[in-house]
């Protein structure tokens, strides 16, 4: 059957296959993109950076060999396009799967493979769209002033308010939740619609033989989302 690849696995894919394959430069991915490719560059001795949400951002990524952002943009060829492209994208994805095929394999069957490797990261978006523009700000101001001390069971161990600037990001108006287990939330406003986002997600370890603990993501995020939106209350 089929199975539609998130903006998040669809990156990460695109990451391995182009830095299994002598890619030279850093790979980079915005601050509300999954953490997998961060652990992608380090397996293969290649700087990651993250950036601010948008690909102004991500095409200044020092030294970029590749880029992506969880919306679904990606920049496989930024000799050429310092850009999302997705001329350029569709030719590499075509490439990732007829490499897969011609081995036997799936795209979710390399997912599984990076996963045992790298730990289970599931992504999920929780939205809250609004009919009065106020109202974003009111939900972000509750955030702030009665952040989450406990997710999904997990004490949180940071919480920082993007727009005082966060590890070298210029301020942006967002919270960032860390919780011990790894649990990461991003809460911000839209930029283009009437709609607070948060971007969730859990890494869960993976036991050797043992399956993909799916249900056990699930459960964390589920618990997480009803946690976030008593908190912003919208």
């Amino acid at each position: 059957g089929w199975s539609p690849l998130s903006g998040d696995q669809t990156g990460s894919l695109l990451g391995e296959f182009l830095a299994a394959r002598g890619l030279t430069g850093s790979l980079a991915n915005s601050i509300v993109s999954s953490r997998l490719l961060s652990r992608i560059a380090r397996a293969h001795g290649l700087d990651h950076h993250t950036t601010l949400t948008g690909f102004k951002w991500i095409a200044r990524a020092p030294g970029l060999g590749f880029g992506y952002e969880e919306a679904i943009g990606f920049c496989p060829d930024p000799a050429h396009v310092r850009d999302k492209d997705g001329i350029a994208t569709s030719v590499v994805v075509a490439s990732l799967f007829a490499a897969l095929k011609a081995q036997g394999r799936t795209a979710v069957d390399e997912l599984e493979r990076l996963a045992r490797l790298h730990g289970l990261h599931v992504s999920s978006p929780l939205t809250f769209r609004v009919e009065q523009i106020e109202q974003i700000a009111s939900g972000m101001a509750r955030l702030r002033a009665q952040p989450p001390s406990v997710l999904a069971g997990s004490p949180v161990v940071e919480v920082s308010d993007l727009s005082q600037g966060y590890r070298g990001l210029p301020p942006t108006d967002g919270v960032l939740v860390l919780t011990e287990a790894g649990d990461r939330v991003i809460a911000r406003p839209s930029g283009t619609e009437p709609k607070l986002k948060c971007y969730l997600e859990v890494i869960l370890p993976v036991a050797e033989g043992e399956a993909l603990p799916w249900e056990q993501a699930r459960e964390r995020l589920d618990s997480i989302k009803g946690a976030f939106a008593e908190i912003i209350g919208l």
